[in-house]
């Protein structure tokens, strides 16, 4: 029996640009479903870049086995968020300077290694564009009938025409899509809280009306969500009456209405 398939909801993070916080996403989405109750597994399959470890004050933990496999490294007591991630098995100063089967051994490792037990979602943090390790991840998948995938965008056009790629990319692939988010739209100030658009608005909405796909909501540049990531500590828990918080409860509500939905 395969480590997934006694996950209800997999969810793939996608977006065909880097640098457009999908880890911070994930990682906000990962918390925030454990908040809400949930039992919460998050893999980080960006292999050349795996910051999740960082983004939850997880670095220096150690991988350990067990007869079903891989146990993941767990964040809390309760046990009700655990993660996975090649950070997990290098040193944070190595590179991970594999060719493709490497890399894509690994993922396959990851999705039938990994003993997860028992989960509502499985969060799934992948690496920029629609290259083969996203193929693997797909191939993967299928057989588990994946929720579907949050699509990251920031509002600037050149994020947004590359979004646009990764959205045929789902189509062509089987991939149901959940949703579009904007990152990074507008700054919050630290002193008044208030928002200005400083790179522009509007471009993940516009780009989800254009292809006929959900837009789940936008997430402001807010240095006290930088500072949580910076810290390892959830941005849900450590301030409660932010915008910013708001924003993203109503798009991990809008991304558990949809997977009850098509359940």
């Amino acid at each position: 029996m395969s480590s997934l398939s006694n996950i209800k909801h997999v969810i793939l993070v996608l977006s065909g640009k880097g640098g457009v916080g999908k880890s911070t996403v994930s990682t906000q989405l990962a918390l925030g479903l454990k908040d809400a109750g949930f039992k919460v597994g998050l893999l980080d399959v960006d292999l050349c870049g795996p910051s999740i470890p960082r983004m939850l004050n997880l670095e220096n933990h150690d991988i350990h086995q067990c007869p079903e496999g891989w146990v993941p490294v767990y964040v809390d007591q309760e046990q009700r968020l655990s993660v996975m991630s090649i950070g997990f098995m290098v040193s944070k100063d190595d590179a991970v300077v594999w060719r493709g089967p490497k890399k894509n051994g690994m993922i396959k490792q990851f999705f039938n290694d990994v003993f997860w037990g028992d989960l509502d979602y499985l969060i799934v943090d992948t690496p920029p564009g629609t290259s083969d390790e996203h193929i693997t991840v797909v191939e993967n998948m299928k057989q588990f009938l994946p929720k579907g995938a949050v699509l990251v965008t920031t509002p600037q056009a050149v994020s947004v025409g590359d979004v646009r790629r990764e959205i045929t990319f789902c189509k062509k692939t089987g991939i149901p899509i959940l949703g579009v988010i904007e990152n990074m739209s507008g700054f919050v100030c630290p002193h008044c809280t208030e928002c200005t658009n400083v790179f522009s608005k509007g471009g993940g909405e516009s780009l989800a009306k254009q292809t006929g796909v959900p837009f789940l909501g936008c997430i402001p540049l807010d240095p006290q969500l930088t500072r949580s990531l910076e810290e390892g500590k959830s941005f849900v828990d450590l301030f409660p009456n932010s915008s910013t918080r708001n924003s993203i409860i109503e798009i991990i509500n809008a991304i558990t209405e949809s997977c009850t939905q098509n359940s």
